[in-house]
């Protein structure tokens, strides 16, 4: 079993951008009418020109992919950027909301199994037995809805993908840092998203947006791939992907008090889910080191203490 990082400082990244993702919630719902390939791939091509400027200013300088590491870039953007987008669009289509972010909810256990074995580590038990505790406040905070099979396979695919986000840039991270898994990933989605919106949605779909649809699609660009991808990444690399895929409970707790203003106070199922959440998210996260240290501390003779 691996032993979580003590440091407090490195979740702090991935928590913002769990809530960043969550928050744009009541921002999606202006993008439903609009053209689905064309609005993502103007979000993602937006989204590389910001990124290449922020990390200029930030003095950060992406390398570029070599060899394998193009299989594991490319890898992220079809499963992560493409897919999922697709998987949660068909999914709705024969299954309640809910159904689907109840897959995605599944998230922390698999990366919490998977992760640190891409890390070379073993699962941590702390995690494992925080991962369901998540999942279960997860589910209480979306709630659960109707589904048929065709429904569950794009939920399932929707798991997947959004698990793949992350376990395939665990290879790629050290090399190219956040910054450059986040650059190469949001151009290489922009093109591949590009080509199916000129192929299936034709060359002026663009222009069928509304300006409230091309805000939208900018705020996303900006707040929920510029800055939560670096902002996630940087935190799968510090504290591992297992240990941060607890903080991906964060989104469904920031999307509920996001909701708040647009339908009223939540109802007492959701309060349930949220307490739920931050219990597994405090017995997950608790810095093991620091327990122990504690207990010695108890054990310890009084004159060890002065």
């Amino acid at each position: 079993m691996d032993t979580p990082t003590a440091s407090f400082t490195q979740l702090v990244p991935g928590m913002i951008g769990m809530a960043l993702v969550g928050s744009s919630v009541t921002v999606s719902h202006a993008l439903v009418d609009a053209p689905l390939f064309t609005t993502q791939a103007v979000r993602y091509l937006a989204a590389t020109v910001i990124l290449l400027v922020i990390a200029r200013l930030a003095g950060a300088r992406p390398v570029w992919p070599r060899g394998r590491e193009w299989l594991w870039l490319a890898g992220i953007a079809v499963t992560g950027l493409v897919l999922f987008n697709v998987a949660v669009v068909r999914g709705v289509a024969h299954a309640e909301p809910a159904v689907v972010a109840v897959a995605v909810a599944c998230v922390p256990l698999v990366l919490g199994v998977v992760g640190p074995l891409l890390e070379g580590r073993g699962p941590s038990r702390q995690v494992l037995l925080a991962a369901p505790v998540v999942m279960a406040g997860a589910v209480l905070v979306e709630g659960t809805g109707r589904t048929d099979a065709v429904g569950v396979a794009w939920a399932a695919l929707a798991l997947g993908c959004e698990a793949a986000f992350t376990l395939l840039a665990v290879p790629v991270l050290r090399r190219h840092g956040p910054w450059g898994v986040s650059l190469h990933t949001t151009w290489l989605g922009g093109v591949m998203l590009t080509a199916l919106g000129v192929t299936l949605e034709g060359p002026s779909a663009a222009r069928e947006m509304s300006g409230t649809q091309w805000a939208a699609a900018g705020y996303l660009a900006l707040m929920v791939t510029a800055v939560a991808f670096v902002l996630w990444y940087s935190t799968v690399r510090s504290a591992g992907a297992g240990r941060a895929g607890l903080l991906t409970g964060i989104a469904p707790l920031a999307a509920a008090a996001s909701a708040v203003s647009g339908t009223g106070m939540p109802g007492p199922w959701v309060w349930l889910g949220i307490a739920v959440v931050i219990v597994g998210l405090v017995a997950g996260l608790r810095p093991r080191g620091a327990t122990a240290s504690a207990r010695a501390l108890a054990k310890a003779p009084l004159r060890t203490r002065a």
